[in-house]
C-alpha cells in the first residue's frame, strides 16, 4: 500500500504548461485530502544587470523592488488559482481550501524546489515540462529532470498534451 499523502509540492514557472500540471495536484489532494504548497522561484538576474540596478538603487529601495516583485507574483498567482477553479468547474472552496501557502523565492529552481520540499516535509512534488520534440530531452534535462535525480520523494512530472486538455490555459 502506498504512503498516505499529507502535502503536494506544486513548482510552478508561470508557463501554461504549469497550470494543466496544477490540474493533476489538485486532483491529487482532492483524493489524498492533502495540503498543495504552491512554490515558485524567481531565478537571479545576471550578476552584470545586477550590478547595473543595484548602482542605481540604495539597498534599502533594492530591497523593496525585490519584496514588491514577490508580493505581485503572489498576486498574480492567487488571481491564476482563482480563474482555474473557476474554469476547471472548481468554483467550490475545495479548489482553493486546498492550497495551504504560496511561496515565491528568489534563488536557483532546483535548489529551492528541493530546499521547499524538504523544509515543508512534502510526500510528492508536482511540476510540469513544456519539452516536446527533439528538444524535450534537454528541457526536460534542466530544472524537471534535475528535480527527479536529486529528489529523495517522488516526483510527478506532467508534461503538456498535445490538443485539447480541457481548459483554456491561455485564460490562466
Amino acid at each position: 500500500m502506498a504512503p498516505k499523502i499529507g502535502k503536494i509540492l506544486y513548482a510552478t514557472d508561470l508557463s501554461r504548461n504549469s497550470a494543466y500540471a496544477f490540474q493533476f495536484a489538485v486532483d491529487m489532494g482532492r483524493e489524498q485530502s492533502a495540503a498543495i504548497i504552491i512554490l515558485h522561484v524567481i531565478e537571479p538576474i545576471y550578476e552584470h544587470a545586477r550590478s547595473y540596478l543595484k548602482g542605481l538603487l540604495d539597498d534599502e529601495r533594492w530591497e523593496q523592488a525585490l519584496l514588491e516583485q514577490q508580493a505581485e507574483t503572489v498576486a498574480r498567482i492567487k488571481k491564476r488559482l482563482q480563474s482555474f477553479c473557476t474554469i476547471s468547474g472548481s468554483e467550490d472552496a475545495s479548489c482553493l481550501s486546498l492550497v495551504s501557502d504560496i511561496r515565491v523565492v528568489p534563488g536557483h529552481p532546483v535548489e529551492e524546489i528541493l530546499k521547499a520540499a524538504e523544509q515543508e516535509k512534502c510526500d510528492i512534488l508536482v511540476l510540469g515540462t513544456h519539452g516536446k520534440g527533439l528538444l524535450s530531452q534537454t528541457f526536460l534535462g534542466s530544472v524537471a529532470r534535475a528535480v527527479l535525480d536529486r529528489a529523495r520523494k517522488p516526483v510527478f512530472i506532467i508534461p503538456l498534451p498535445e490538443g485539447d486538455v480541457g481548459l483554456d490555459l491561455k485564460e490562466i
